[in-house]
């Protein structure tokens, strides 16, 4: 690893390769959380998503805290702190490449449900069994209400690091790791902890509820709020930079040929309202924005693929040929592709780094993810091509 030069010094920008060497990107895909805007209110979307399923009388139910839809700042940020331990769990999760909301609510939830399900399983082993050996749905999260009532347990957010680090799983196999956890702590066999799951499904929609909002989320999950109340998060984004200034860099980069796409985790909604809102979704082409909600379309098409989100390659390959290529030559291009050069993926996570890795094509990483400058360790461990303090530094290695 070396500097570019003083100037480089001067905005801490990191790149492996020799200090003459060409770029030829032709485009730059772009994620969105970490990056463009703050990830901050997806984080509390999700701990609170994870509070109301333990704690809502709809849900799980449990004594020991007081479940609200609509609560006050000071509440959600005690709930963050606790869900995420300090954001130790989220830390640890996106290190093993896990970029998506959906999921860390998944395997946050998931993990207390399975504590909770061993505890009960001293006592009431058949009816354990059955749930752990079937899809949970609604009907099976009402069924451990049922059975937890009156039980001593306690939500043990910080054990969730312990236990997974544990294994080396990285990426989705995180989510089947629970599966080997039931195993350890009941002795049931089950497959049924993964990304097709009803559970997931229920952890997905019961997020959008929180981070949309009733107004919004019938748009995005096809039915109301089951848990009516909540404001959503949608019109409290919060920019990574003074939106004029990533307009700017934005402008800049367009007037002198690239094309500019998006690859993100979040659904279309949530990508293209406050984009839109900041002035800056009319530099990206939107033939090559690419979202949750076309990701989640290509696993309904085609379901033995799934998992497609990050760190898959899926949405950045789709965003590099285009929303009107079809899947089928998303699925078979020859990876690592032989033009690698070309093509420039800017993301704050492990999750991107490894989705550039499959595709053979350059990566920038930014410290303006969760652990803002700390990150720049990892991504020099990794080797990254670039690591920049933020998106607007991209314009000095072009």
């Amino acid at each position: 690893m070396f500097v570019l030069s003083s100037i480089s010094k001067q905005l801490h920008i990191t790149q492996v390769g020799g200090a003459g060497e060409e770029k030829m990107f032709r485009t730059i895909l772009f994620d969105v959380d970490g990056v463009l805007l703050s990830e901050e209110r997806y984080f509390d979307a999700s701990a609170l998503t994870v509070w109301e399923m333990l704690y809502s009388p709809k849900y799980i139910g449990l004594a020991g805290d007081a479940f609200e839809p609509a609560p006050e700042e000071s509440v959600i940020r005690r709930v963050r702190a606790e869900v995420f331990d300090h954001d130790k769990v989220l830390n640890f999760i996106k290190t093993r490449g896990i970029n998506a909301n959906w999921d860390m609510v998944y395997l946050a939830f998931s993990y207390q449900l399975v504590r909770l399900l061993a505890e009960l399983h001293k006592t009431k082993s058949e009816e354990v069994r059955g749930i752990l050996t079937s899809q949970i749905h609604r009907e099976a999260i009402a069924r451990v209400k049922e059975l937890a009532q009156g039980i001593d347990f306690t939500v043990d957010y910080a054990a969730f690091v312990a236990d997974f680090e544990k294994s080396t799983a990285e990426k989705q196999a995180l989510l089947l790791y629970l599966n080997d956890l039931v195993r350890e702590k009941t002795g049931i066999e089950t497959t049924i902890f993964s990304r097709n799951s009803e559970l997931w499904d229920l952890c997905q929609e019961t997020f959008q509820e929180w981070y949309l909002g009733d107004r919004l989320v019938a748009d995005s999950i096809g039915r109301a709020a089951y848990q009516k109340g909540k404001k959503g998060f949608l019109d409290d984004e919060i920019p990574i930079v003074e939106p004029a200034k990533m307009a700017e860099v934005l402008a800049e980069l367009k007037s002198r040929g690239y094309e500019l796409g998006i690859g993100t985790g979040r659904p279309r909604i949530e990508t293209v309202e406050p984009l839109k809102a900041m002035g800056l979704l009319q530099y990206f082409n939107p033939n090559r924005v690419v979202t949750a909600s076309d990701v989640l379309d290509a696993e309904k098409r085609y379901p033995d693929r799934a998992p497609l989100a990050k760190p898959q390659p899926y949405c950045y390959i789709k965003g590099m040929l285009g929303m009107d290529c079809h899947d089928d030559e998303c699925f078979g291009l020859a990876l690592p592709i032989e033009n690698g050069e070309e093509i420039l993926v800017v993301g704050d996570s492990v999750a991107d780094y490894m989705a550039a890795r499959s595709i053979g094509c350059k990566f920038a990483a930014t410290l303006t993810g969760l652990t803002g400058q700390e990150a720049r360790a990892k991504f020099e461990e990794l080797k990254a091509d670039y690591i920049l303090d933020d998106m607007t530094q991209i314009l000095t290695i072009l």
